[in-house]
Parts: C-alpha cells; structure tokens; sequence
C-alpha cells in the first residue's frame, strides 16, 4: 500500500445552537481546534455528527464552513453515504465543488453484502465523479453491513478508486490483517474506527489512520506520534489512560463528546438531535473524573 490519508482524522460532532439550529460559529471552533491540536485531516459528516438529523442545506453549510476553516491545512474527507447511488453522486458533487476529493461511503444495507452489487452500487457513483477517491466504510451491524473481508478486497481489486477502507466491524483486527493480505496496490490505506478503542490493534496489523472523536483529540495524536517513531511503550501508556474515558463515550456517544468540548471551552451548547442516552449527574462526575485525569478539565460544567 502506498502513503496517503494517513494518522488521525477525527469525524467532527456537529453543534447546535441553544434553539436547536446548527452552530456555524461553533462549528468553526471545531475545525480551529482540531487543527491546533494537530490532526492529520478532518471529517464531516458521519455517524458522529449525527448526519442522518441534518437537512440538506444544514449538512451543505456546514461542510462549506469546515473547508474554509481548515483552509488547505489539512484534508477534509467529506461523508456521502445514503440510500440510493444518485443521493451519493449529489453529496459528492457538493463536496468536490469545495474541492474535496475523499469521500466516505458505507453503501447501504439495502444494497446487501455481496461484492457484485456493491461494486455496481460504487461503480455508479464513480463513474459519475471521475475526480474523487473513495473510503469504503465498512461499519457493523445494525447502523452498519458488517461486510466480510473477502467481499471488500472483491470490491477493491474492481474499482481502483476505491483507495482506502474504514474498517471498524467487531473484532475489527481479523479483518484489517486479512484485507491488508490480500490487498492490491491501488489500496492506499486502511483506517481505523470504533472510536479508537482498538487503535493499537489496528497500528499493530497494519492500519496507517485512525477516525475517532474529536474530544481527546490531543491524546489520539501523541498516541499516533509515539508509534509512529517506535516508542510503542509510549504509545501504550498513553492508549490505557486513554481507555476509560472512550469506554464511557462508547455508551453516551455525542452527548460525552459535546460535554466534553464544551467543559473544554470549545462549543456553547451541548444539545444533540440523535437518539443518545442522557448524562445524568453521576455520570457527568465520572466524566469529569476521567478529564481531570487526563489534565484537560477546563470550563466549570452548565
């Protein structure tokens, strides 16, 4: 495989306003920070930004702020996934219009899970966007398809294009290794999700980047850094101090993500659109516990 997208890009949440609008300002702050702490790309839409609750127009002008902010800093892979291939062409079009040529694409579970029809779905939207790279995300069940190893390198081997994979099925590891095996040399990549709780497996088999939330951020890079130059003990010792916290944001997903950020003075508001279970008072403590820990509580808590 060759260098490309690579180290840590984390999927930006996105902010709502204190009326339940999107933050544009606050989304901004987002990009500002995560380039400041070092990030090797960003990206925006995924699951984490809650982007089955944005409208078309909310997801547009977010993903033209991100652009802006990030101002040729650092790459921006822009989420396209949807339903039908012609809803994918659109979103890409939008993002290849800002100048992004990575998308993210987890085809849809209507599509299923064998290689010929997810190289036709994907072939579609490639033939429509001659200039983009795709990441073929490969998410579990439910919200995923928990496409197998062999059907993914099908899919690679066909379309060219298809240059990197996000890979976070559980146990993600058997298939990166398997993947990374059987590979051709048009795939660029294979990147790490699952919140990065599994990053130093992913490292160990091959994985050259990881996607995780943007909460820690700081954390995730070091991580990457340390290993990177071979200072695997240090990479470790900070993956363990790492751990409590992602265990607790595995459960509350954004709503531990924007508590968080916003403890951290990045964003104003904390309110989420998705399905997410409520932080109650005991929990807002461990997680404030964990932040302490890890030296970044900043903001006196709403």
């Amino acid at each position: 495989m060759t260098s490309g997208l690579r180290g840590i890009l984390p999927v930006l949440p996105t902010p709502f306003a204190a009326g339940g609008g999107i933050d544009g300002a606050g989304m901004a702050r987002l990009v500002r920070f995560a380039v400041e702490k070092g990030v090797d790309g960003v990206v925006f839409p995924g699951f984490a930004s809650e982007v089955e609750t944005l409208k078309g127009e909310e997801r547009a002008a977010l993903l033209k702020i991100v652009v802006a902010e990030a101002d040729g800093r650092v790459p921006v892979v822009a989420g396209a996934s949807a339903a039908d291939w012609r809803e994918v062409v659109e979103h890409g079009r939008a993002a290849a219009a800002l100048g992004i040529r990575h998308l993210m694409v987890q085809p849809p579970k209507s599509v299923g899970v064998d290689a010929p029809a997810l190289i036709e779905f994907l072939g579609h939207v490639l033939d429509a966007l001659p200039g983009v790279e795709i990441i073929l995300q490969n998410a579990p069940a439910p919200r995923g398809s928990d496409l197998s190893p062999e059907a993914i390198i099908e899919v690679v081997k066909a379309l060219p294009r298809v240059a990197y994979v996000k890979e976070e099925t559980l146990p993600a590891g058997p298939a990166i290794s398997h993947i990374i095996a059987n590979a051709p040399s048009t795939l660029k990549g294979v990147i790490g999700g699952g919140g990065a709780r599994y990053i130093l497996d992913e490292y160990a088999r091959g994985a050259t980047a990881a996607m995780p939330a943007l909460e820690i951020i700081e954390e995730h890079v070091a991580m990457d850094r340390a290993w990177s130059a071979g200072r695997r003990e240090e990479a470790r010792a900070i993956y363990v101090r790492t751990l409590p916290l992602l265990v607790l944001q595995a459960v509350y997903r954004m709503r531990l993500t924007k508590h968080v950020l916003k403890r951290r003075g990045v964003i104003e508001h904390t309110g989420v659109r998705a399905p997410t279970p409520a932080l109650d008072t005991p929990a807002i403590a461990d997680i404030d516990n964990n932040l302490a820990e890890l030296g970044l509580l900043v903001a006196e808590a709403a």
